[in-house]
């Protein structure tokens, strides 16, 4: 377990970030029905955006 953590250790950042994503996908799987949700979720609010009914919020 060791020799697996240093050799990842020693990867590129951005080929530790796959690793990373590879393994936290196999703790939670993705969900095509939660992903479905929330991109309702995100057309719904683009479209109160679009039309005025809510004001966005600076995040600073």
């Amino acid at each position: 377990m060791k020799e697996i953590i240093q050799e990842a250790e020693s990867l590129p950042v951005e080929e530790r970030a796959v690793v990373i994503d590879s393994l936290l996908k196999t703790l939670n799987p993705p969900s095509a029905e939660i992903d479905a949700e929330w991109a309702k979720v995100a057309k719904s609010r683009l479209s109160e955006l679009r039309t005025g009914s809510v004001k966005a919020v600076p995040g600073d």
